[in-house]
């Protein structure tokens, strides 16, 4: 091969490179916000407390423990599968394909009836890890982002209890209002897949 015909060849090779490098260091980056977005969330999820009081000789002890961890599955179309709240009145149905993309639909109680229910249906859904995030759209139109992570969630009583634990979708988002309480997260339980 010719000089001249060398150079466009590696020109050519080095531009493919720096493509590749940019592509490698954007999916990194991505994955690196995926995994603190993760965590974040995971963290949010966990409780701790401890306290005893002692009136008129008699002690009184309350513990909980609530430690929180992600689930990542080697086949997403294991995340499928209904998820609910059963004491508040939310429930979401996912179907999730092999590539890790999610469709669903779900139910909440209205903020100013909290025995009506309002309808929702999941858009753009992708689960990367254990993170989900999706859109919301609601009857009319209106959108709400929703974005959670796949936890395995175990509970203590006592410091020498083993624990319960609970696998679900831990929800985090825009604060609402329901039966009298303010919530700004929420642990749907899967209950069937």
């Amino acid at each position: 091969m010719k000089a001249r015909h060398v150079a466009p060849v590696i020109a050519a090779l080095t531009i493919l490179a720096i493509d590749a490098g940019r592509a490698s260091s954007q999916t990194l980056a991505s994955a690196s916000d995926t995994q603190t977005r993760t965590q974040a969330i995971v963290a949010s999820f966990n409780k701790f407390k401890h306290v005893t009081k002692e009136k008129h000789g008699i002690r009184k002890e309350k513990y909980k423990k609530v430690q929180s961890e992600p689930v990542v599955k080697a086949n997403p179309e294991d995340y499928s599968g209904t998820y609910e709240i059963p004491d508040l009145g939310f429930a979401m149905h996912l179907r999730v394909d092999h590539s890790g993309t999610v469709e669903g639909d779900g139910y909440e109680p209205l903020m100013q009836d909290p025995a009506v229910r309002r309808t929702f249906t999941l858009k753009n859904g992708k689960i990367e890890g254990a993170l989900l995030t999706a859109t919301k759209v609601y009857a009319g139109g209106r959108t709400e982002k929703l974005e959670g992570v796949f936890i395995n969630r175990t509970s203590f009583e006592s410091p020498t209890d083993k624990g319960v634990t609970t696998f679900g979708l831990g929800a985090v988002g825009r604060s609402i209002e329901v039966s009298g309480l303010t919530l700004d997260k929420l642990f749907y339980e899967l209950k069937s897949q």
